[in-house]
């Protein structure tokens, strides 16, 4: 059991976020009482705050955590934070600011480090994007080993981490740079697929059950697509990317695919459209008439995703293809013109080892994709894994750390180089999930959806919108009904709510 005792301000938020790192599975309760009389894990935290004479609209800050077992005290840290300046809510009462926050995470870390023996690859880092935080210090003007120092010795990520996330970042800034301020991208979400996948939380529903649907659906977002193109062409706004995903867009069959690669190049003005991703995704959904399709409109990059090589672990994820179905979709793609494919693959499948994963990579390199990205098992909590999982052996911390390692090494050699990265909630290793491509490969919608720093417009169901205010440094999200029936039913409220819009 884990316990809480909290003075002065309410760190459970950030507290519990570094516990989960050292102990997953573990109950933490919030304790209100003064004594600790419980065996186990005590976490105490208290901030006493001062008045800044000089500034009304500044504190002092006291910071100290303990860290107690079975009533013994083991670690106990004091920062004082002065002049921090803060915000002032409504109400009219203080809030600790980012800066007092992440002290708290660095302490509980460093009690935690050196209770259990063990370092976190990315520290107190816990969000989805770290390397936000790189392209804050270079626009700081940081040079490389002022960056590396902060994050090695002020956020404790590992050395080869920070190295890793310096280079994406340089990756990425350059596309970022290359954006201008009346520029958005546009995602369309396609929520059907062929089977729901053992790992996935996606909003996704069997073709085959809502196959009477899909006409409508299609038409309904056709009716999106024209209102979104009316917004943009009244704003003056430019489309750098267009991403159609999902689900998986080739569940749905080619004359619906056609219908809506046609009304997106209709509508749309392409002039500025540097990048066009389809997700054709799994085999399972892949046609030579999909494809012929796809390769008729303007659509300049596709993914084909077999997350493994290895046919018993397609079976054990509820893929219904093979290995041989993956590399004759591929090959298919190539004979059609297709010359800027991404691949999907997965370190930590469950049942798999780091042998079973670099065959993988092995078989992969030889069919020579222009970009493959590598994803660290996550166990999502609105997935079919999550609620069987003790029904299947998942990779040790261990052994997916090797392959994820391994992958860096084996990919880094084929020619490809990492541009983008991002984390997700109960990713196995405490990983991360890396896009890797040739040189001129780099997708650009990968890397503004992960940066945040342009507006992307999302259409469909289940689709959220995220409107950029780079000025004002925040972000507004505009949401889409998940339900495909309520997709269909209400899209005039859909509509409604883009029309409202302000940019």
């Amino acid at each position: 059991m884990i316990y809480l005792k909290l003075d002065g301000y309410d760190f459970q938020y950030q507290i519990e976020d570094v516990l989960k790192l050292f102990f997953k599975d573990e109950k933490v309760t919030l304790e209100n009482g003064n004594n600790f009389d419980e065996e186990g894990i005590v976490i105490q935290c208290s901030v006493r705050r001062f008045k800044c004479p000089e500034d009304e609209h500044k504190l002092s800050f006291e910071l100290m955590t303990c860290l107690k077992v079975d009533g013994k005290l083991l670690y106990q840290f004091t920062s004082d934070i002065t002049a921090l300046m803060i915000e002032i809510n409504e109400n009219g009462s203080y809030e600790a600011g980012k800066v007092l926050k992440r002290e708290v995470k660095r302490q509980v870390y460093k009690a935690l480090s050196g209770y259990t023996g063990r370092e976190m690859p990315w520290g107190i880092l816990t969000g989805i994007r770290p390397a936000k935080i790189v392209h804050e210090m270079l626009d700081r003007k940081l040079k490389k080993e002022q960056i590396m120092d902060e994050l090695v010795n002020y956020y404790f990520v590992s050395r080869n981490k920070a190295a890793l996330l310096y280079e994406v970042a340089l990756s990425e800034k350059i596309i970022l740079d290359s954006a201008n301020a009346d520029m958005v991208s546009i995602y369309i979400g396609i929520p059907f697929c062929p089977t729901r996948c053992l790992y996935c939380s996606f909003t996704s529903n069997p073709v085959k059950k809502y196959e009477k649907m899909v006409g409508s659906y299609i038409k309904a977002l056709r009716k999106e697509i024209k209102s979104v193109g009316k917004i943009l062409a009244d704003k003056g706004l430019k489309i750098q990317s267009i991403y159609i995903g999902g689900g998986t867009p080739t569940a749905i069959d080619a004359q619906h695919l056609g219908e809506l690669l046609k009304e997106i190049e209709d509508t749309f003005c392409m002039d500025d459209v540097k990048e066009y991703t389809l997700e054709a995704g799994r085999p399972d959904s892949i046609t030579e008439e999909k494809l012929a399709t796809i390769a008729r409109s303007r659509v300049n990059r596709i993914s084909i995703n077999p997350q493994t090589m290895k046919d018993e672990t397609l079976v054990r994820i509820g893929r219904s293809h093979t290995s041989g179905d993956i590399i004759e979709a591929f090959n298919l793609a190539r004979e059609l013109g297709f010359d800027n494919i991404n691949m999907d693959v997965i370190a930590g499948l469950p049942g798999e080892d780091i042998n079973d994963f670099m065959y993988t990579l092995d078989e992969i390199k030889k069919l020579a994709p222009e970009s493959i990205t590598v994803h660290t098992m996550s166990v999502k909590r609105a997935s079919r894994l999550n609620d069987e999982k003790n029904s299947y052996d998942l990779t040790d911390e261990d052994e997916v750390t090797k392959m994820v390692d391994s992958a860096y090494e084996f990919i880094k050699d084929i020619g490809l180089k990492p541009y983008y990265l991002y984390r997700q909630k109960n990713i196995l290793g405490n990983l991360e999930n890396i896009g890797y491509s040739k040189p001129g490969a780099e997708s650009i919608y990968n890397i503004q959806i992960m940066e945040e720093r342009q507006t992307i417009i999302a259409l469909g169901a289940g689709a959220t919108t995220k409107l950029v205010y780079p000025k004002e440094d925040r972000i507004e999200r505009v949401f889409n009904v998940k339900s495909v029936e309520e997709y269909i039913s209400r899209i005039d409220e859909m509509i409604g709510r883009k029309e409202n819009m302000r940019f």
